[in-house]
């Protein structure tokens, strides 16, 4: 049971990654979950868009793509990480891009507790999930 990082034809971006997986973990236990194995793999825009039309039938880009093996209570997946989407999200939201990588990066683990984006009032939901685990973060990071 591990989380790890990985590229595909990027340079891997600057992370701390233990603090990030104990940052990960706490938030999966606070929805009663226990962190499998987590595969997060940081790529470009191009990767991401062929994974999104081989896997999922979609033809667009997007920040993060979920595959979710959940078992029971314990989640596992891989999560593919745009990281030119992320640097585009930061600039369209007016936030720094460790801040929006780092709110990637939660979504998919929020995904994987049962969280969704998608209905109607979801994507408000996730955003103030988003936002707690992002607080859990700069508590744990002080």
């Amino acid at each position: 049971m591990a989380i790890t990082y990985q590229t595909d034809g990027i340079k891997m971006p600057d992370i701390k990654k233990r603090p990030t997986s104990q940052w990960i973990k706490s938030v999966a236990e606070k929805y009663g979950k226990k962190i499998g194995d987590i595969a997060y793999i940081f790529c470009s825009d191009e990767k991401i868009l062929e994974v999104n039309r081989q896997y999922l039938n979609h033809d667009y880009y997007t920040d993060i793509i979920t595959f979710d093996y959940l078992e029971g209570n314990i989640i596992s997946g891989d999560l593919f990480i745009s990281v030119e989407t992320v640097k585009t999200n930061a600039e369209k939201y007016k936030t720094i891009y460790e801040e929006e990588l780092n709110r990637t990066i939660i979504h998919g683990i929020l995904h994987l507790c049962g969280i969704n984006d998608k209905g109607p009032g979801e994507r408000e939901l996730m955003e103030k999930e988003e936002n707690n685990a992002l607080n859990i973060r700069q508590l744990q990071f002080k």
